[in-house]
């Protein structure tokens, strides 16, 4: 039974989420034509808050103000937009604590753990990008002789960027796409989820106080219709979406007939190796709890872990020790490590996963399992071990806190395991033998391979972060994610 204290949350909620609205051109809208959605909160299952839903006419407005907005901030001189921007970024740096008090309750993300560095992934993703708006650079070919012919480039701004933001932590996903669109010299059309559009608001307010433009950033919270509106819109240039496979799939087929740019950044089921010359005492730990981040709820999380056969069975002792002292509760509690799903579906998809696991041995349960009592959405921290590589456990994305854990004999099986997934977003790999470690990072088919314990890996904006195979295309940091928001023209000069 999870114990939550209803009325402190009732009471936070009324302090601390920022009023429902969209906001288009700088102006607060309350009445939408979508509808309303009701938002529940994680922990509780009562519904706090009352969103306003963008349909189509309300894409229509936001956009149009973008583009209006676009011929100002797209024509201004980046000095004067990296000044904007890194006081946008000084702003996201005084209200940290803010970003921290609207996670838990907007998406059920634990005080003490994850929503504590959202605060400071945002400015500091912000100051990142703000120091490149006025280091955007061409070059000059040589193909010809200078006093023949005269050949350049310039990079420029698309104009319009839509960014659809995922709702596991939509805070950092507005930091990943946002600010490197600004700084290319592109305005944007944010749609959030329906259940978390929280963080956008913040995020956008604080952008308007910092002194951007009116429409540089608009917010539609919206369901698919406003997704679609979005896509298909004459006046969009690119779309920006993290979120799943099918959504993805759904989006581009909107963005074919225009032939619109896409970035996508999908799911992912990463494995980690670990190898017995590893020091379990260091790495353990990290891989058991890593794995159960932000309740299992994120798209890089090392949710398989590949165990060489020496040590295979200390550490699947071990990883279950270290789970069942993992505190699950409230996440306004600052003790707690695993929280609520986002939701009552949420909470029955990975429940009904884990049932079908321990139904159809897939894996040998060796902690967790159990339905949770209680009215908010509650699942039990699992682990299984023995996994068949071709189950549900090891294929399927299951966004909750289950951990599938496979023994190893050779380096070759254990890559053949990792890359055996439709997936390929990161990798893992826990090893002190450096030599070891150079023959499997080219190996293993992953955007990003990670080596040995380490802070959360999608928080450092200097780190391009992105996909393979269903996991998608594109990129979100480092000088690859700000060149996403710019096309490059070439430019010749004869000699006349």
């Amino acid at each position: 039974m999870v114990t939550v204290d209803v009325q402190l949350h009732q009471d936070r909620a009324e302090r601390d989420l920022p009023r429902p609205r969209l906001i288009i051109g700088g102006k607060d809208v309350t009445d939408a034509s979508g509808g309303v959605h009701e938002h529940r909160n994680p922990a509780t299952g009562l519904v706090q808050a009352h969103i306003p839903l963008a349909g189509p006419t309300e894409v229509d407005e936001a956009v149009r103000a973008a583009r209006r907005a676009f011929e100002v901030w797209g024509a201004m001189r980046p000095a004067e937009r990296r000044r904007l921007l890194t006081r946008f970024a000084g702003l996201l740096r005084d209200h940290i604590p803010d970003f921290a008090a609207v996670c838990p309750l907007e998406n059920g993300v634990c005080i003490g753990g994850w929503a504590e560095n959202v605060g400071p992934h945002v400015a500091e993703w912000t100051e990142y990008y703000a120091g490149w708006a006025d280091k955007i650079e061409g070059m000059v070919g040589a193909a010809y002789s200078p006093h023949e012919n005269v050949e350049y480039t310039i990079p420029e701004p698309y104009g319009v960027i839509g960014h659809i933001i995922t709702w596991n932590s939509p805070a950092l996903s507005l930091a990943m796409k946002v600010p490197p669109s600004l700084a290319a010299g592109n305005t944007v059309v944010i749609k959030p989820a329906e259940s978390t559009p929280f963080s956008a608001l913040l995020f956008a307010d604080l952008a308007r106080e910092a002194g951007l433009p009116d429409g540089v950033v608009n917010v539609v919270t919206g369901l698919g219709d406003a997704g679609s509106a979005l896509v298909t819109h004459p006046g969009v240039d690119k779309i920006s979406f993290t979120g799943g496979p099918a959504t993805a799939r759904r989006i581009m087929a909107d963005a074919a007939p225009s032939l619109k740019p896409v970035v996508f950044e999908l799911g992912g089921k990463s494995a980690n190796l670990l190898f017995a010359d590893t020091d379990l005492d260091a790495v353990v730990p990290y891989c058991a709890a890593f794995a159960m981040s932000n309740t299992g709820q994120g798209c890089a999380l090392p949710t398989r872990l590949l165990v060489e056969r020496p040590v295979y069975e200390e550490v699947v002792a071990r990883v279950a020790g270290v789970v069942a002292h993992l505190p699950v509760g409230d996440p306004l509690d600052p003790a707690t490590y695993i929280g609520p799903l986002i939701d009552a579906a949420a909470r029955d998809r990975v429940q009904g996963v884990i049932d079908k696991a321990i139904d159809g041995g897939a894996g040998r349960l060796v902690y967790g399992g159990e339905r949770v009592d209680g009215s908010g959405y509650f699942v039990s921290p699992t682990v299984f071990a023995d996994v068949d590589n071709r189950s549900d456990l090891a294929q399927r994305e299951i966004f909750g806190p289950v951990l599938a854990i496979t023994p190893f004999d050779t380096e070759d099986q254990a890559v053949a395991l990792a890359n055996d997934t439709e997936y390929g977003l990161s990798a893992y790999v826990q090893s002190r033998d450096i030599a070891r470690v150079h023959r499997l990072v080219p190996r293993l088919k992953a955007g990003t391979v990670y080596v040995n314990p380490g802070p959360n890996p999608i928080t450092s904006p200097a780190t391009p972060f992105g996909g393979v195979g269903l996991s998608g295309f594109g990129r979100e940091g480092g000088k690859a994610g700000l060149d996403e928001f710019l096309h490059v023209k070439g430019v010749g000069i004869s000699r006349v």
